[in-house]
């Protein structure tokens, strides 16, 4: 049997390029078949009388639950648009805590007591089932003997075609509760957090007499996905890669990413067959993606969809990743998801664009061309900025994973400390505004007076800084610290509640100096004007990569939580606990399970990346070092028997991959004695700690030495793909 990276190799040689799922015909145009596959306002419309139609968007409009009838009568129009696209099974699906979807298949088809055969899909079946889900991760929530879990509708976010192979499945989107309605997944805390944010939002637009019409704020979100392909022999024939999605070992190419050349470069011509079948089946779930390109790793790409509401964004970005994955096998690629695949070139994040409009089509994130002299526009732009900085560790903790701590503060990503990019002239402006000496007396003349003094907007009143993780990006507030695999849903529900909570803030200060008779534009200002000051250890505009940036956030009192285990503590605060129970978002048992769940996903992940290792070197690349040495020694013999002279070349070779070999025997051996130790201990807090601070150490410095070796063995007898085959191999 030939070495597995070579017959990758040939593999790859031997592929014809008209081959891999290429799309030979043009693409009708998107408008013809976009949403297609959703029951969609059009679907609807269709299948429902006019009398459940209306009824049905009132619910969807108002978030109010369907009665028995109605729902009934949905699931019959519903099981009919189905079925008319060739469904012939149902499923609910949903989002546990292990971050990706999951779903449970039920067909149309039944059969009565009598014997006859009916297909039938109730307003019952609709609404709730029981998938029972035992095995998904819940903290603790369900015990064994009661460990039943019962998904139930959200009719708000679209139900949608799923199309594998021939066989087509209705999907309803739900959430996935405990018997009690405790949450299990990323969804319900999502839902409850946006309830709790537009309201907030929508009592503070009261304030403004611009919103007469309002009568609902909503929640937006962009976001922009990051992903690396990789030929799938290539995938089969790294263990590593198959097992964790990242490669544990790998010397660097000669030439990755320094020439920038691959940046917004010409797409190849496979990846281009790939993203444009991709782009058809999202259209035709109406995942409204618009941008793709190539990114700054050699075999790095991206694409971003436009702005949609918050709850079916996500929704539509969990599809996504599904849909990579099946669309890339078959073009016989692999997406690789992991936040950093591969090291010493750029990892993959997943920006998440935030924002708050309202049924007017206003944004009320935007500055306009007089964004000082905009109380409403100061007004929420200033109150996220102070949610930000009360909850900063909270915002960290929502992104925090052992895939994820590779890639923050790597000098290519945002850093672990969460800062506050607004750019220059918005800085003034909150400067002066916060410098403006107000008088109560005479408040009114102090506020006018202070916004004539404030110029128009330029152009752009931003510039994009790529080392912030939290950027004011011209109408929108971008968080860039998500990981490239992540659910939006995690630091969407942070973000939503603490912004929430400081617009009930907001919105109580002014009330309480209305009641105090001061005006009303100099009461705003005035809670604006503490907000600025309160806030301003979290604006920064310069360098977050730098030493003299992590020593001033320090001097600042700004978190620094470089790793999971300490970033995920900020969940079990008293500080935390209050946040999530006085917004309803989360009672203390959901937050616990939930603190629980991540991180025994930290645990998990790093012990099968450790145990992958061990595996990895000790079956094939020691045998590999040593097999070579043996050739080198075989050589040096005969060498001495032709009478010539061993050169010291060869004697040094031979010694230094006996001192690799050695380290990377006894580093092994190491890190099992460790991994085993900490396995046995009581607490999961601690657990994570023995594996973040010696078991992750012992596997850096096993790569050391594995990479060494890569370099010292000739290529021929290597047997793990390398990484310039990874990423220049198209």
């Amino acid at each position: 049997m030939g070495s597995p990276r070579f017959s990758a190799l040939e593999t790859i040689i031997e592929r014809s390029p008209h081959e891999n799922g290429v799309l030979k015909n043009s693409l009708p145009n998107i408008a013809s078949y976009f949403g297609c596959n959703t029951f969609s306002d059009e679907s609807m419309a269709k299948y429902l009388s006019r009398d459940t139609y209306d009824l049905l968007k009132d619910a969807i409009r108002e978030g109010k639950n369907l009665n028995r009838t109605l729902a009934d009568e949905v699931a019959t129009g519903m099981q009919k648009w189905a079925q008319d696209k060739g469904a012939t099974h149902y499923a609910h699906w949903f989002q546990p805590l292990t971050g990706r979807t999951a779903e449970k298949h039920d067909s149309f088809f039944t059969i009565t007591p009598d014997g006859s055969v009916l297909e039938e899909f109730s307003g019952s079946s609709l609404a709730q089932q029981e998938p029972d889900g035992s095995s998904f991760p819940g903290g603790g929530l369900r015990s064994t003997f009661e460990a039943r879990g019962y998904t139930a509708w959200d009719p708000s976010s679209p139900a949608f075609i799923l199309e594998i192979g021939e066989g087509k499945t209705l999907c309803i989107p739900t959430i996935f509760v405990t018997y009690g309605g405790e949450a299990l997944d990323y969804k319900l805390p999502l839902l409850k957090s946006e309830e709790y944010l537009t309201k907030a939002a929508f009592d503070v637009c009261q304030l403004f007499e611009s919103n007469a019409n309002l009568k609902k704020v909503n929640v937006t979100l962009g976001w922009e996905q990051e992903y690396f392909l990789v030929d799938e022999a290539l995938f089969y024939a790294r263990p590593d890669l198959m097992l964790t999605g990242r490669t544990l070992i790998g010397k660097n190419s000669p030439k990755g990413q320094q020439l920038d050349d691959h940046y917004f470069g010409l797409i190849p011509d496979r990846v281009y067959a790939f993203m444009r079948d991709l782009e058809k089946e999202c259209h035709k779930l109406g995942i409204p993606v618009r941008t793709r390109h190539n990114e700054v790793g050699p075999g790095q790409y991206e694409l971003a969809p436009m702005f949609e509401e918050v709850n079916v964004a996500i929704d539509h970005n969990q599809l996504l990743m599904d849909l990579m994955d099946r669309v890339a096998a078959r073009h016989q690629l692999r997406v690789l998801l992991h936040e950093k695949p591969f090291e010493g070139v750029n990892g993959s994040g997943k920006h998440n664009n935030w924002s708050l409009s309202t049924n007017t089509g206003k944004n009320l994130l935007s500055p306009g061309t007089s964004p000082g002299k905009s109380l409403e526009f100061l007004s929420f732009f200033v109150t996220t900025i102070r949610a930000v900085h009360e909850y900063a560790d909270i915002l960290r903790a929502s992104v925090a994973s052992a895939s994820n701590d590779h890639r923050l503060g790597a000098n290519e990503a945002p850093p672990a400390i969460v800062s506050v990019f607004i750019g220059e002239f918005l800085t003034k402006v909150l400067n002066d505004i916060a410098e403006e000496k107000l008088s109560d007396e005479d408040g009114v003349k102090d506020i006018m007076e202070l916004l004539a003094k404030i110029p128009e907007l330029k152009k752009d009143n931003t510039d994009r800084n790529r080392t912030s993780p939290f950027a004011f990006t011209g109408n929108k507030f971008e968080i860039r610290m998500v990981g490239s695999r992540q659910n939006c849903a995690a630091t969407m529900t942070i973000m939503n509640t603490i912004a929430g909570h400081q617009l009930v803030d907001f919105y109580g200060r002014v009330n309480d100096l209305l009641e105090k008779d001061i005006p009303k534009e100099t009461a705003i200002l005035k809670v604006i004007k503490e907000y600025i000051i309160e806030s301003k250890a979290v604006l920064f505009e310069g360098d977050g990569y730098s030493e003299e940036w992590r020593l001033e956030a320090e001097r600042r009192g700004l978190p620094n939580l470089a790793k999971t285990p300490e970033a995920l503590h900020s969940y079990t605060t008293e500080k935390s606990k209050n946040l999530f129970s006085e917004s309803g978002v989360m009672t203390n048992r959901e937050l616990k399970a939930h603190y629980e769940v991540m991180i025994e996903n930290y645990i998990l992940q790093l012990q099968i990346e450790s145990r992958t290792l061990g595996e990895i070197v000790i079956n094939h690349i020691l045998p590999a070092a040593i097999k070579y040495q043996s050739d080198v020694l075989t050589n040096m013999e005969k060498l001495k028997g032709l009478g010539f002279e061993v050169q010291k070349a060869q004697t040094e070779l031979v010694n230094d991959i006996s001192e690799n070999v050695s380290k990377i025997y006894d580093l092994v051996h190491e890190m099992t004695t460790v991994r085993r130790k900490a396995n046995e201990l009581d607490k999961a807090e601690d657990i994570a700690n023995e594996y973040c601070y010696k078991v992750a150490p012992l596997m850096e410095d096993i790569r050391v030495h594995t990479d060494r070796l890569e370099y010292l063995v000739a290529d021929k007898d290597w047997p793990m793909v390398k990484y310039r085959e990874l990423m220049f191999m198209k």
